[in-house]
């Protein structure tokens, strides 16, 4: 474990080296959907009665239905008022997330329906016939490859969760699992379709966080999906400082390649992504926002042999072996570029590798060398460990910022947790 590890199991935040799943989703019992409607039709038409007419429920129905969500949520929605119902703080605060997961349902079954020649017209009245309970087993299915797993990591039955699964399947009349070699998988269309499903889910605890904050409570989570640079220093001094005023409030760092941290940001396992920022083209769905400049230099350990070196020279360049960083990164293409521009070629066959951890014992155990930022290497260059040498080109940086779902709507909590992080970077600049 790193630095960063420590620091925060010492804190009780959780840490994860790898882009697996940690969200946990599968086994939050949320509300029944048409409870989830009957309370915007509520919200909407400020009336029992209306609203029951409405969905098509009972009146005695919809009455149930809003208690049922104000003892999910853990306080009032509704005030009654003599021409009828009006939202509360709290109330206000759950319909616009209740609204907004429940546009997510609608685009992916308008989605599915689409892919399948059906029409997605048809996509409002078929949510309206499915439940919660099929939607969890599907998202908990498309998380973990299988019943089998999905019903250890959820703590349900596999033969409830299987039921559930092939019962949502037959109400959408749509196969949505599939036999391969390596067993039962979700068809394309159903991994597409999950991923709205956990969007869904995500927008219900987002609402379940700010509600609690309303009261001064401060429960809720967090999933940071962070890239090397961003682990080093940014993060921990942002998260040490925000669990501080947040101590309910759960956070979760998460690393792994930038596809992997991407994916998990697109299905709302990761709440956002901090680190090196990707051509807007590479980069569909989400919103990109610069926060610093970070300068590049070659590193090398203590006593290499150009260590002394103000300035590199090309010939130095092909003298020694090369750390490199992973392919289809932004910092390989200024790998690649450092070569060319000096008019030399690159390493046939340079280490790549990915992990701070590992490149910092190539560094130290041989005379490899490896272009990196000086913020990454701060605290083995602070104790005489390693070297930065100036890069050949000068003053050459890579934007680094947060990436984030367009349209995510982070809760109270979560905006306090960026502006500290938004800070910390601005100090790096600075």
């Amino acid at each position: 474990m790193d630095r960063l590890g420590a620091a925060l199991f010492a804190h009780g935040i959780r840490y994860c080296y790898r882009a697996t799943s940690i969200t946990g989703a599968s086994i939050v019992v949320n509300p029944n959907l048409r409870h989830l409607y009957a309370c915007q039709a509520v919200a909407k038409l400020g009336s029992i009665s209306a609203a029951a007419r409405e969905v098509h429920l009972s009146q005695p129905a919809v009455t149930q239905a809003v208690a049922n969500l104000e003892a999910f949520f853990g306080t009032q929605l509704f005030v009654r008022r003599s021409a009828g119902v009006v939202l509360t703080s709290a109330g206000e605060i759950a319909v616009e997330r209740i609204a907004r997961g429940l546009i997510q349902l609608q685009e992916g079954l308008s989605d599915l329906l689409k892919r399948s020649g059906r029409a997605p017209a048809g996509a409002q009245r078929l949510a309206l016939r499915l439940t919660s309970a099929q939607l969890s087993a599907l998202a908990a299915f498309a998380e973990h490859g299988g019943f089998t797993r999905a019903a250890r990591a959820s703590g349900i039955a596999e033969p409830t969760l299987h039921r559930a699964a092939r019962s949502l399947e037959r109400t959408l009349d749509l196969p949505l699992f599939e036999k391969t070699s390596f067993g039962v998988r979700p068809t394309r269309d159903a991994e597409t379709f999950a991923r709205h499903v956990r969007l869904v889910f995500t927008e219900l605890a987002q609402a379940r966080s700010d509600v609690d904050a309303l009261t001064g409570g401060s429960s809720g989570r967090t999933v940071i999906g962070a890239m090397p640079l961003a682990r080093s220093f940014i993060v921990p001094s942002a998260v040490m400082a925000f669990i501080g005023n947040h101590p309910e409030h759960s956070v979760s760092v998460m690393e792994g390649t930038y596809e992997h941290l991407f994916a998990s940001l697109q299905t709302g396992e990761t709440d956002f992504l901090i680190g090196a920022l990707r051509p807007p083209r590479t980069a569909p769905g989400v919103t990109q926002e610069h926060l610093f400049n970070d300068p590049l230099s070659i590193a090398v350990r203590a006593g290499h042999p150009l260590a002394e070196r103000k300035r590199l020279r090309p010939a130095d360049l092909v003298r020694y072996p090369w750390i490199a960083p992973r392919a289809s990164s932004p910092l390989r293409a200024q790998f690649d570029e450092l070569f060319a521009t000096a008019g030399v070629e690159a390493p046939a066959h340079p280490v790549q590798c990915n992990s701070l951890i590992a490149a910092r014992a190539f560094l130290l155990e041989s005379d490899c060398m490896m272009l990196s930022s000086a913020h990454q290497i701060h605290y083995e260059l602070r104790a005489g460990l390693l070297v930065g040498i100036a890069h050949p080109q000068g003053h050459v940086v890579r934007s680094i910022g947060l990436t984030t779902r367009r349209n995510w709507q982070p809760t109270r909590a979560q905006s306090s947790l960026l502006e500290l992080i938004r800070e910390r970077a601005h100090a790096v600049e600075s």
